[in-house]
């Protein structure tokens, strides 16, 4: 029998199997055993097969876990040679960030940004907490939206405080399996009570010391949609560390880097210090933001050399 996993704790699972009903599963004791890559073996998205393990039927055992079409991955704060996978079978993800309150930097955003292509993963980029800009910040809205959309990426900004702008946001969530990513504090768990009135989700206020967002949800977590669709809420993240990328490839990442680099002089090019890099011709131009560009190199210069 087939399900698919709602919530994940580490240890036992929410899982809703194709007639709609939810039980509690654990993981059968051989899957563990499994070369698995990732801390997580099971994520929350992940389509699984699942038996009956007992006679009143409130509780099922995971017996095997089917391939993924995609996931968004973050490297573990415990092992840096391993993936914790986010969320899995995604047809689309959505970064939530602020401009203040906390402030979610561009090298974040590029981070998050670049899991997402790697595996195809359409990602939109939405920054909260409007009612609380000034001059600064929307000058600073301004550049990034105009930046990002120039590359292909939708930019929005909503005030969920006042419930503002979240029409168009709620109308892209329709028929779809959305992951909602972001820092902590940056209105996550407001966003999911905004879209299900009666979770009533417990959110916190930026810690006032750190400037940094208080972390309110602890675990990954599907919800359904009253009219189709469902969006996968996550803890916030301070960081977002990439996996299993090589040096080599980061490029292809960057949707107008992707489009230069086939006129670069060399195949092997890596648009950091190589002679005839169509890359780097087009920063120069302005067709590429030195911005973006240098968030590459900061971001290449970060991806370790994997010794064999």
């Amino acid at each position: 029998m087939k399900a698919r996993i709602y919530k994940s704790t580490g240890s036992w699972y929410s899982v809703k199997s194709e007639e709609g009903l939810f039980y509690q599963a654990r993981i059968k004791g051989v899957i563990k055993l499994d070369a698995i890559s990732s801390t997580n073996p099971i994520a929350v998205g992940d389509w699984v097969q699942y038996d009956m393990e007992d006679a009143d039927k409130k509780s099922v055992m995971i017996t095997d876990i089917l391939d993924r079409d995609n996931y968004v991955a973050r490297q573990s704060p415990h092992n840096k040679r391993q993936q914790h996978i986010i969320a899995s079978n995604l047809d689309q993800s959505i970064l939530l960030a602020t401009l203040k309150s906390p402030k979610t930097s561009q090298g974040f955003i590029d981070r998050f940004l670049v899991s997402c292509e790697a595996f195809h993963i359409p990602a939109m980029i939405v920054f909260n907490k409007s009612d609380i800009y000034g001059p600064t910040e929307m000058a600073n809205f301004d550049m990034l939206k105009s930046m990002y959309e120039a590359v292909g990426y939708q930019v929005f900004l909503i005030s969920i405080n006042q419930k503002e702008g979240l029409e168009a946001i709620e109308k892209l969530l329709l028929g779809k399996t959305t992951l909602i990513s972001g820092h902590s504090g940056v209105g996550k768990s407001s966003f999911i009570n905004y879209l299900f009135p009666h979770l009533d989700l417990s959110t916190q206020e930026v810690s006032g010391w750190s400037g940094k967002g208080m972390h309110t949800t602890t675990f990954a977590q599907m919800y359904d949609l009253p009219n189709s669709g469902a969006v996968i809420d996550t803890p916030g993240m301070r960081e977002l560390g990439l996996v299993n990328l090589e040096k080599e490839e980061l490029a292809q990442y960057f949707p107008e880097m992707r489009e230069k680099m086939q006129g670069c002089q060399f195949h092997n090019c890596q648009h950091i210090n190589e002679p005839g890099c169509a890359v780097k011709a087009a920063v120069e131009k302005g067709i590429i933001t030195e911005a973006r560009f240098f968030s590459y190199v900061d971001l290449w210069h970060g991806i370790e050399l994997k010794k064999y």
